[in-house]
């Protein structure tokens, strides 16, 4: 019989007020750290009863515009300026984080493609875990922060998932608009139920994620944008009491079918010709394909099967055959500015 309690434990109370940073101990025996734990680090800040709200970044650790903007939070809020706690955890998949991977060097999981988890699995499945059952119970909101990582580049924009219960679903939009991009990306049916949207979605609290650019780098203007965005939803949820302008009215899409996007149809070098954000349409040229390799091998002119906007495109220029080269979305049929 499995057990349901997690093996993972943390080094601070989240019950005591004031500012504590310790660590989410994951006990992992390797060849690098045989008989410790491997650290997650954890910042709590509260101040009295009150809103609980947790900011998660480095769930994929080659992403490091959120946990940028969540270490200028840090740097910016006291607790006493809180009503309620703030949970921050700048770097979850910790290990990856170290190696700049996207993925565990432990085990090689995608901490984003592992919840629910098992507290009797690997590192990745045990963190997944422990946020769903021990820390997501906890909270009135949680907000993820992702970019593109080292392959790939979004157009900012916050996630907010279509979820059963349109009460919720209502909470998420209203936190995605608080956030302040001009863009919401809306998870629907092709959204993946092991994710952190839909470990928030189970638990019942409002969520939203964020794709922050990328590159595997910090960009300065989106950080900034982050930063600003923590701290409208902080003050959205209740947390902290700051005045910010409304935000612009918000463009809403969504990835009705992967058949709409654009993928590598052979190893070789993608030639772009298009950035994220731009809209497009169907038949329009993407850019060229060539095959260095094969100097005597005519290029490839790549066209968009569909209309939409370019919600991401590929950050690398040698690519292999079915590699993901432009994400397009659509927009929501009838949905009002947000």
């Amino acid at each position: 019989m499995k057990r349901s309690k997690s093996r993972l434990s943390l080094t601070v109370d989240l019950a005591r007020d004031g500012r504590q940073t310790g660590d989410l101990m994951l006990r992992w025996s390797d060849n690098t750290n045989p008989l410790g734990y491997h650290p997650v680090p954890i910042i709590s800040l509260k101040n009295g009863d009150g809103p609980v709200v947790m900011i998660l970044g480095g769930t994929h650790g080659d992403e490091f515009e959120g946990p940028a903007a969540i270490m200028r939070v840090l740097a910016r809020l006291s607790h006493t300026d809180l009503s309620g706690q703030i949970i921050l955890i700048p770097a979850l998949n910790a290990p990856a984080f170290q190696a700049s991977s996207r993925v565990s060097p432990l085990d090689g999981g995608n901490l984003n493609r592992a919840f629910p988890g098992d507290p009797d699995g690997g590192p990745t499945q045990m963190i997944a875990h422990f946020v769903e059952t021990e820390l997501m119970p906890r909270c009135d909101g949680v907000i993820d922060l992702h970019s593109g990582g080292k392959a790939s580049f979004f157009h900012p924009c916050a996630l907010a998932t279509r979820t059963a219960d349109d009460d919720l679903f209502d909470r998420n939009l209203a936190l995605a608009k608080a956030f302040g991009l001009p863009l919401i990306w809306q998870l629907g049916a092709n959204n993946d139920n092991r994710s952190v949207n839909s470990a928030a979605e189970r638990a019942g609290v409002p969520m939203i994620a964020a794709e922050l650019g990328g590159g595997g780098g910090v960009d300065p203007d989106i950080t900034s944008d982050t930063e600003l965005g923590l701290l409208r939803c902080l003050t959205h949820l209740g947390v902290i009491n700051q005045k910010f302008p409304n935000p612009p009215a918000a463009r809403r899409v969504e990835i009705t079918s992967a058949s709409h996007s654009l993928y590598a149809p052979s190893d070789g070098l993608f030639d772009r010709q298009i950035r994220a954000g731009q809209n497009v349409t169907a038949g329009a040229l993407a850019g060229h394909f060539h095959f260095p390799g094969e100097p005597d091998r005519d290029s490839l002119a790549l066209k968009f099967p569909h209309s939409g906007l370019i919600l991401a495109h590929c950050a690398r220029g040698l690519v292999r055959r079915g590699e993901l080269l432009a994400l397009i979305a659509t927009d929501v049929p009838d949905a009002p500015p947000t």
